[in-house]
């Protein structure tokens, strides 16, 4: 968005939409094991990964039908602010706390002019999509209260 690259670089799914058949887990154990992963404090997309790397489960929507997320806001332990969006102000509040030390800092002054913009952006979308409050509004003095 704020850079100059045109990257063709995008994750390649496959072609099939069938569980694989070497897969013996049942959509139902995969539930609980995502809602259990979730009750840990695990974001949707780390869930992904540890489903990836040590259960050896591919694609979660091939087998249940549903994504990660979804299956988190049917059982009610969906994140407040969305994954993203959280990121975003994670690393705003970072810089914010870099630039309290380091004034001089001019670089990170203009990126965390672009970051906050992004965040802008992505809050104005996900209000409008309903996934945010149509009240919520990125304020710098109450973001690390929005993190913790």
């Amino acid at each position: 968005m704020h850079s100059f690259g045109k990257g063709i670089s995008a994750p390649a799914l496959p072609y099939r939409r069938t569980p694989p058949t070497w897969l013996k887990t049942t959509p139902e154990e995969l539930v609980e094991h995502i809602s259990k992963l979730a009750r840990k404090g695990l974001t949707p997309s780390q869930i992904g990964v540890t489903l990836r790397d040590s259960h050896g489960i591919p694609q979660v929507k091939s087998v249940t039908g549903n994504k990660i997320l979804r299956i988190l806001k049917t059982e009610g332990l969906a994140p407040a602010i969305p994954e993203d969006l959280w990121h975003l102000i994670k690393k705003a509040i970072s810089l914010r706390k870099h630039l309290e030390v380091n004034r001089k800092d001019r670089d990170g002054k203009y990126h965390l002019i672009l970051i906050e913009s992004r965040i802008h952006r992505l809050a104005r979308y996900y209000r409008l999509k309903q996934q945010l409050a149509p009240t919520f509004k990125y304020e710098a003095s109450t973001a690390s209260t929005l993190v913790a």
